[in-house]
């Protein structure tokens, strides 16, 4: 949502350590309950692209929260330092910025 990725591989490679068959398994939950959509990608038919759903990305306020609870309370957070001063600066613009982006990916595809 945050970080542009769309592939299984990005998603893989994220740095979070997630094995691949929990990685799958989530994903594949995340579409059954219509979070995210997958497609072929129509650069290379072979590979499966997700993408947010409307659903998805309705969810954007409350992961910001979220995240913004996470760098207060916990001392190893990985937020990053901008996020938490961009959210602090104008939380609203933040995410109605997140949100027009993805709602803009959703109506490129």
């Amino acid at each position: 949502m945050f970080k542009g990725k769309h592939f299984y591989g990005e998603f893989l490679l994220s740095g979070e350590g997630i094995a691949t068959n929990i990685l799958s398994d989530r994903l594949s939950l995340l579409e059954n309950n219509g979070i995210i959509s997958k497609s072929s990608d129509p650069g290379h038919k072979q590979k499966i692209m997700y993408r947010l759903t409307q659903k998805g990305i309705d969810l954007v306020p409350v992961l910001v929260e979220m995240i913004m609870w996470s760098a207060k309370y916990d001392k190893q957070s990985a937020v990053e330092k901008q996020f938490v001063k961009a959210v602090k600066k104008d939380k609203v613009g933040l995410i109605d910025g997140i949100t027009s982006q993805l709602v803009n990916d959703i109506d490129a595809s």
